[in-house]
């Protein structure tokens, strides 16, 4: 591959050809089972045909397409086992892998972007990407200053490219709908399309960065690496070496999964109160799980290292207190609390009609992990909870659609319900109640415990960035590398 295929005819016949091949194999399928092949082993084989294919168009498009498959790869664990093995793989490698730009391109970009004598800003530079994702791409190199530094290189065309495959792509939404059933596509897509903007702006990315690595950078837990040099479609930051997320949800053993599991639910709900914005791209390839000098633990020393803020949700005032409060009174069992609550905030519509006490019952069930003191997710458990909102028959079904979700709430549901599919990929053991008291307003359950802040520093999980910075000072935060 030489670049990005720009051409919107070339562009348009790739995800085209994606129910082609569906239809081809569901023939060549029948065919098979006409000649005696058993009709499970044969669906599975359809499967995974269907799978290498997808991850074959949609890594070769890169830009949107693959934007889309690393945001339908989070949902896998919702899946019935049958249908979720043969595109776990393919999903999961839409994460962090794309077919790469040639040198020469990257050499290209870097000398329009950082003028002619680039190659003297950097002691070394590695040609071949560590990474390779949606919109860019990045490679290890060495600063001149001695920092080890990863340097993001926006795919040409990019900006194009992602437009053109969001709007091919959500005319087949249909077909690409069952490959994740449950999960609406066509929302998914255009919500993705409206932050292209932000996305391709590597100024507006870096600012994001900057915030959170200011922030975090005394915190003994989370690890954001600093930016080192930005311009137009080039973005350098701090090297992170760590575990990517990925591999621990491959072959993690269970310390590092309940570890990385705490850390992500901590930096979910702390980055928003912390810096007024909400990271919204929470995909196992913006993660890393760095052990640092205790490789065999204590669990309590590894961190966790974020990458990639091209996209961040901006909440001045930290997650909406409506939240916290509708899950404390939900918790309570106030019914009624929670019913007027919502309508409130406009969850409910006002010409819609519902039982409190119904709608208290449909959402109880996907309140559990803040029920208990430590909550085991697992596929099991995010299988059961789609399987009943599905359910076309039930009773639980006809009330989601009555629902609405307002505009403001969109970008939060979409990141917590990805960021509880990769703790369920973990199958990780997290306190979530911990980080619900300590981060989302209105949920602790003594609303007179003074300054939510001030109690959280001495008392909450995230104490470490106040009582232990001195600590984290004295502590060389790890190398760098960014998700593209």
């Amino acid at each position: 591959m030489t670049d990005l295929p720009r051409k919107a005819i070339t562009r348009t016949a790739k995800p085209a050809a994606l129910p082609l091949g569906f239809a081809g194999r569901a023939t060549w399928g029948l065919g098979k089972r006409i000649g005696g092949r058993p009709a499970e082993i044969v669906a599975r084989e359809v499967q995974q045909r269907t799978a290498e294919q997808m991850f074959k168009v949609l890594g070769e498009l890169k830009g949107g397409a693959m934007k889309l498959g690393q945001a339908m790869s989070v949902f896998e664990s919702a899946l019935p086992e049958e249908i979720a093995r043969p595109y776990r793989a393919a999903l999961t490698k839409l994460q962090e892998a794309a077919p790469p730009m040639p040198s020469r391109t990257v050499h290209a970009a870097l000398e329009e972007r950082l003028g002619p004598d680039w190659p003297e800003l950097f002691q070394e530079f590695e040609d071949k990407p560590a990474a390779a994702a949606s919109i860019g791409q990045v490679h290890r190199a060495v600063w001149h200053d001695g920092r080890t530094v990863a340097v993001k290189v926006q795919y040409p065309g990019a900006g194009e490219a992602l437009l053109s495959d969001l709007s091919q792509l959500s005319r087949f939404a249909r077909v690409l709908g069952p490959l994740v059933p449950g999960l609406d596509v066509k929302p998914l897509i255009a919500e993705l399309r409206e932050r292209v903007a932000e996305e391709l702006d590597y100024e507006l990315e870096a600012a994001s960065q900057r915030i959170h690595a200011e922030e975090y950078a005394q915190d003994t837990e989370i690890v954001v690496p600093e930016v080192v040099h930005q311009s137009d479609q080039i973005l350098i930051t701090e090297w992170l070496e760590g575990v990517p997320l990925s591999e621990v949800i491959a072959d993690g053993t269970q310390e590092e999964r309940d570890r990385a599991g705490q850390l992500l639910a901590r930096f979910l709900f702390s980055g928003a109160s912390r810096t007024g914005l909400l990271h919204a791209d929470p995909h196992p390839g913006n993660f890393r799980l760095l052990t640092g000098d205790a490789p065999d633990g204590p669990p309590e020393r590894w961190k966790l290292g974020v990458l990639d803020f091209g996209s961040v949700d901006r909440l001045p005032g930290g997650l909406p207190e409506p939240i916290g409060i509708a899950l404390r009174m939900a918790l309570e069992g106030d019914a009624a609390g929670v019913y007027d609550l919502m309508r409130g905030e406009g969850f409910v519509k006002p010409t819609i009609e519902l039982d409190p006490d119904d709608l208290l019952d449909f959402l109880l069930p996907m309140l559990e992990p803040a029920q208990v003191d430590a909550f085991v997710f697992d596929r099991q458990w995010l299988r059961s909870q789609a399987a009943r909102m599905a359910d076309r028959h039930s009773p639980v079904y006809e009330l989601g659609n009555q629902l609405n979700l307002p505009p403001a709430y969109l970008l939060i549901h979409r990141v917590t319900l990805s960021t509880i599919g990769v703790l369920c990929q973990l199958g990780a053991t997290v306190r979530m109640r911990d980080e619900l008291e300590a981060w989302v307003p209105g949920f602790a359950a003594d609303p007179e415990s003074g300054d939510r802040a001030e109690a959280d520093a001495q008392e909450g999980p995230a104490a470490d960035a106040g009582e232990e910075a001195a600590d984290g000072a004295e502590e060389e935060p790890e190398a760098a590398e960014t998700s593209a």
